[in-house]
């Protein structure tokens, strides 16, 4: 079994967020980058079991300038075969699920994992993108991945806390979501062994861009927190209809 797991740098939770030259670029000064999450804990980790137990391979696979090595290293401590990155900066959705599936056209991976979503731009795009492009069946959103007798077997989560099970065939696509997988430390013979594994580095595929940023802004700061005293519903009645905002 041959999974391709599709990774992404994205800036750490924790970090400061500003915009500069006319709020038309992120300021990426000072700012900690790490493998995103959702690609991390739950597509790489759930792929790297499997291959544990049904044999095979997991490659990791990213679009972007040498920065983005480190990451690609990262995933190679965890677990993974080999990653490849291809030279590109990710201009949009499109354009990276192109260049994914230009070059799985190229391999014989039986599936393709992707994160739900990147969290700085939270599009949930690439993973239905790429299996338009290849014409595979596409699961978003999966809670669980099984396979077995060329099957997949997987869950999603639904609306009123119901749980969908699905079945497809390969090759599939599917967007890992929270409950895919637990989180894995690179331990200290992972770490070493990544500074061997192959990480190829490809020029881009023929794609363009379909969108592209034309500006950034924060969201309004929030507001100060009125307190009303508990014996007071007249006041908290008034300012639910005199001042209080939906969102």
């Amino acid at each position: 079994m041959n999974f391709l797991v599709c990774i992404s740098k994205v800036p750490d939770t924790t970090s400061k967020i500003e915009f500069v030259e006319n709020g038309t670029k992120f300021n990426e000064e000072g700012v900690q980058f790490i493998l995103n999450p959702y690609d991390e804990w739950y597509a790489l980790v759930r792929a790297l079991e499997l291959k544990e137990t049904l044999g095979g391979s997991v490659t990791v696979l990213s679009v972007g300038k040498e920065d983005y090595e480190p990451i690609l290293r990262k995933a190679l401590a965890i677990g993974a075969d080999g990653a490849v990155r291809i030279d590109a900066e990710p201009l949009d959705a499109y354009f990276v699920a192109e260049q994914i599936a230009q070059y799985a056209q190229t391999k014989s991976f039986d599936v393709i994992l992707v994160g739900k979503e990147s969290i700085q731009h939270n599009g949930m795009q690439v993973g239905a993108m790429i299996s338009a492009i290849l014409d595979w069946a596409y699961v978003p959103l999966a809670t669980s991945l099984n396979l077995a007798d060329k099957t997949a077997t997987l869950t999603q989560d639904q609306t009123a806390g119901a749980v969908a099970t699905l079945q497809a065939d390969f090759p599939l696509v599917i967007s890992a979501s929270k409950g895919m997988a637990e989180q894995r430390i690179p331990n200290m013979k992972g770490i070493m062994a990544a500074r061997t594994k192959p990480l190829e580095v490809l020029p881009s595929f023929s794609a363009e861009a379909l969108t592209a940023f034309v500006g950034y802004e924060l969201p309004a700061a929030k507001t100060g927190c009125k307190m009303i005293d508990a014996d007071n519903m007249q006041e908290l009645v008034r300012l639910l209809h005199q001042e209080a905002k939906v969102i």
